[in-house]
C-alpha cells in the first residue's frame, strides 16, 4: 500500500541540489514583502490582489468576531454550525453578484468540488475548459454525469462538444480568470452558445473578484452579462484577504445546494474570524475602487516592462502575469536566482501547465509601490539575461 510513498524520490532530489521551490515557510504577513528565514523578499506570488491580508481594518474585524463568536462554529452549516454573519454575508454577496441568494462553503475548493457533484446528475453532461481549476476537474469527477472537456477558449470545440451532449441536461463551467495563464474568458461568446444549446453557466471568480467589473463583481459583470450567468462562485482567500468560498444564483437553485451538497453539510462551517474579515474587506472593496485602479495601474507597468525586456507572457492580460520559460530546470534556475536576489515568485511545471511549457508565475497587488516594481523589473533583466532567457 505504501511502497510508492518510500519509493517516491522526486522531491528529496530537488531539496538535495537546491531546486525545491515549495512549501517556503513565510514568517511574516502576507503583503508586498514577506520575510523568509530572516531575508526581505518582494512578494510577486501572492494573490491578495487588493493587498488587503495585513489591512488594520480586516485585521480588527476578525478580532471582533473572535471576541464575541469564539474560534469556531464546532459544526457544520446544516446542523450547528450557522451564525447571523454567515447569512449576513450571504445577503451581501448576493447582492454585489446581483444574484438573487448566495450561499458560503468553508473554501473555495469544496465550492466547485460541491456544487458540480451535486447538481450534474447521472443523465447530466457538465463542459469544462482545458485549463480550469483543479478544484473544477475534481468537482466533475465526483459528479455522476459525463465531462466533456473543450480546448482552453476554443469556442469551435465547445460548441461540437455541446452538439455532442444532445438534448442532456448541460452545465458549462469555466474560469473567469485563468490562474497560470492570466487570460480572460470569452464569456460573450460562451453565452451565446448556451442559449443555442439550452446549457446552463457557471463562472469560478476566484482570480476575477476584486480585478474585473464594477467595484471588482467580477467576470459576468465586467462583460455586462450579470443575468445571462446562472452560478457565479468566488473564494474568501484572494482578494477578500481570508479563507472560504461562496456560490450565488437563482434562490431555488441554492436552496437545493443546501439541502443535498454534501460538501456543505458535511464541513465544519466557516469561522467566525474568516466570515469577519471577508465582510470588512467586501466592506473596502465597495467603497475604495481606487484600489482596483491602482492594481490595473501596477499590472500594466509590469506587462508593459516585461513585453520590453523580451518576456515570453503568453495570452496574459491580468493581474497574473506569467513568464513563459520552456524547459522545466531553466524554469527552477530562474526561480533560484530571484529568491536570491530577494525576489518571491512561483515556478510552475507540469502537470499545473503542459509539458514544455514551464513558466514563472507572477502576481500583482494593489499596493505594491512603483520603487518595488521597478526593482522587480531590474532583477527579471538581469537574471533573464544572465540565464540567456531575455
Amino acid at each position: 500500500m505504501f511502497q510508492k510513498c518510500f519509493e517516491y524520490k522526486t522531491a528529496d532530489n530537488a531539496k538535495r541540489d537546491g531546486y525545491y521551490p515549495y512549501f517556503r515557510p513565510i514568517e511574516s504577513a502576507q503583503d508586498t514583502e514577506v520575510y523568509i528565514r530572516n531575508k526581505k523578499h518582494l512578494m510577486l506570488g501572492s494573490n491578495s490582489y487588493l493587498g488587503l491580508t495585513n489591512d488594520p481594518r480586516v485585521k480588527e474585524a476578525s478580532i471582533k468576531a473572535i471576541e464575541k463568536y469564539g474560534t469556531g462554529c464546532a459544526g457544520s452549516r446544516f446542523l450547528n454550525g450557522t451564525l447571523d454573519i454567515h447569512e449576513e454575508l450571504e445577503e451581501r454577496l448576493a447582492k454585489f453578484t446581483n444574484k438573487e441568494s448566495a450561499l458560503l462553503y468553508s473554501t473555495g475548493f469544496q465550492v466547485n468540488q460541491g456544487v458540480i457533484s451535486t447538481l450534474v446528475g447521472r443523465e447530466d453532461v457538465v463542459l469544462t475548459d482545458s485549463l480550469d481549476h483543479a478544484s473544477i476537474i475534481d468537482g466533475a469527477r465526483l459528479a455522476f454525469g459525463k465531462t466533456f472537456r473543450f480546448n482552453h477558449n476554443d469556442m469551435d470545440d465547445l460548441e461540437t462538444k455541446l452538439k455532442n451532449a444532445g438534448d442532456k441536461g448541460k452545465l458549462i463551467v469555466v474560469d473567469g480568470i485563468f490562474s497560470m495563464e492570466g487570460d480572460i474568458v470569452n464569456l460573450p461568446e460562451i453565452v451565446k452558445l448556451a442559449k443555442k444549446y439550452n446549457a446552463g453557466i457557471m463562472v469560478d471568480d476566484a482570480h476575477s473578484l476584486g480585478v474585473l467589473g464594477k467595484n471588482g463583481r467580477g467576470t459576468a459583470n465586467h462583460f455586462q452579462l450579470d443575468d445571462e450567468t446562472d452560478l457565479i462562485m468566488g473564494t474568501f482567500s484572494k482578494s477578500l484577504a481570508s479563507l472560504g468560498g461562496f456560490v450565488a444564483g437563482n434562490v431555488k437553485v441554492i436552496d437545493f445546494l443546501k439541502h443535498h451538497s454534501r460538501a456543505l453539510i458535511f464541513s465544519a462551517s466557516p469561522t467566525p474570524a474568516s466570515v469577519a474579515a471577508a465582510m470588512a474587506s467586501l466592506d473596502i472593496m465597495e467603497t475604495e475602487p481606487e484600489r482596483i485602479e491602482k492594481l490595473w495601474a501596477n499590472t500594466n507597468k509590469m506587462l508593459k516592462g516585461f513585453k520590453e525586456l523580451g518576456y515570453n507572457t503568453g495570452i496574459a492580460e491580468t493581474p497574473i502575469i506569467p513568464l513563459v520559460i520552456g524547459d522545466d530546470m531553466l524554469c527552477f534556475k530562474t526561480w533560484k536566482a530571484l529568491s536570491e536576489a530577494g525576489i518571491f515568485i512561483n515556478p510552475v511545471i507540469h502537470p499545473a501547465v503542459p509539458h514544455g511549457h514551464a513558466l514563472i508565475r507572477t502576481s500583482y497587488m494593489a499596493t505594491h509601490t512603483s520603487e518595488q516594481l521597478d526593482f522587480a523589473l531590474d532583477s527579471f533583466k538581469k537574471i533573464g539575461k544572465n540565464l540567456s532567457i531575455i
